[in-house]
């Protein structure tokens, strides 16, 4: 197996260095390098970075599949070449492309499905940073079982009128806009009947109400709609199609935390948490039953590089990654789970003590960790339900008799 670049890439990985020696310098790196936000609340770029990305834009080096007309860099398709990129922005800790709910998953829905104006008005200013979303999907009693959702819009001359509540929000105190499902046919069966909606968060009857999360945090919220008013060219796709228009946002969804970046910067955490702790008069790694363990995550993980290098592979000869491409979402989730409990273990009687404490191992930066992994097992879909996509929709097994579908 030869993972080497051969040297039409080894020159395109020469050029995009070129371009960040250029355009990003050492005072850039100490200013905002490493400021990216990957778990939590969202938070609006600063100027210097959001001039950053549109340099990086323009040279096509960022949001590569997105079209120069709505915003992106607009490049044919080539997994290698987005690979280097990826490799070399990180190694120059310089800005990448944006991560949230908008640049990552309703962006490439509106591609999809949305309007010429729709496209126009939001694509842009959503890569940039410029309008922050968040997502309402989730309700009291239609979470994993979301075709359930009950929250209601009824069309009112060119108006939706939208009552009812979501729950779960993500970000919905900094978003400037909500996509969410909504019940505009309320006699149509359990998928049909649902439409996709683009709700402006300043419209008058949408309260906001922040939910107390167990890390002493509120990134999640509940949201109230009271005769809330949007025009009736906010929906996006078919009236009564939303369940399909959802899909896209979700496979987008589950490919988004499917990433092995975040866990392999974990490990790396985790390695130096346990040559610092203390563990009767010896350093936490030389426990034999914790390296143990250390070495048996550090397997997992590289057995997840590995199979994101197979679905690349496969990306680069354009085949379709099907049932490989199922896999990441669950299994990398549940790796950061058993990463954060080995973070526990290994900082003993330190693990009880919030975090911020100054006494806290790492600040108690693994117990930050280790309660954000439980929300992250169950964002996008809960184990269960990606093991239901899995049998059912990759390996083609009957699907469960005791869900109506």
């Amino acid at each position: 197996m030869d993972l080497s670049y051969n040297a039409e890439y080894q020159a395109f990985r020469t050029e995009v260095r070129a371009f960040l020696d250029g355009h990003w310098s050492d005072g850039d790196r100490a200013a905002h390098g490493g400021s990216e936000v990957l778990i939590g609340r969202i938070t609006r770029p600063e100027p210097r970075v959001t001039e950053f990305r549109m340099r990086a834009i323009e040279a096509g080096y960022l949001y590569r599949n997105i079209p120069r007309q709505w915003g992106g860099g607009e490049q044919p398709f080539d997994p290698l070449r987005s690979a280097i990129i990826r490799e070399e922005f990180k190694r120059a800790r310089a800005p990448r492309e944006m991560v949230g709910q908008g640049p990552s998953m309703l962006v490439f829905t509106l591609l999809e499905h949305g309007t010429e104006e729709q496209k126009k008005r939001f694509i842009r200013s959503t890569l940039l940073g410029e309008v922050l979303w968040c997502q309402g999907y989730s309700e009291p009693g239609a979470g994993s079982d979301l075709a359930s959702l009950r929250t209601r819009a009824e069309l009112d001359g060119d108006q939706w009128v939208i009552n009812g509540q979501k729950i779960w929000t993500s970000n919905a105190q900094e978003a400037d806009w909500m996509f969410a499902l909504v019940r505009s046919e309320p006699d149509a069966p359990k998928h049909d009947g649902i439409s996709y909606l683009l709700i402006d968060m300043k419209t008058p009857g949408i309260t906001v109400r922040p939910l107390r999360q167990m890390t002493g945090e509120s990134d999640f919220n509940e949201v109230f709609f009271d005769n809330a008013r949007v025009p009736r060219s906010a929906i996006v796709g078919d009236r009564g199609k939303g369940w399909i228009v959802s899909r896209s946002t979700l496979k987008y969804e589950r490919a988004l935390i499917g990433d092995t970046d975040i866990n392999r910067r974990t490990l790396d955490g985790l390695v130096m948490l346990a040559r610092a702790i203390d563990r009767r008069g010896r350093p936490a790694i030389e426990d034999p039953v914790l390296r143990g363990r250390l070495v048996e995550v550090e397997t997992k993980l590289i057995a997840a590089e590995l199979h994101s290098m197979r679905l690349l592979t496969m990306q680069s000869r354009g085949e379709e990654p099907g049932l490989p491409g199922m896999v990441p979402k669950l299994y990398t989730t549940q790796l950061s789970y058993e990463m954060a409990r080995l973070a526990m273990d290994i900082s003993g009687d330190g693990a009880a003590l919030a975090p911020g404490e100054p006494e806290a191992p790492a600040m108690g930066m693994f117990v930050h960790a280790y309660l954000w992994s439980l929300g992250i097992l169950i964002a996008g879909g809960t184990a269960n339900i990606q093991r239901n996509i899995i049998a059912e929709r990759g390996l083609g097994l009957p699907r469960d008799a005791s869900q109506k579908r």
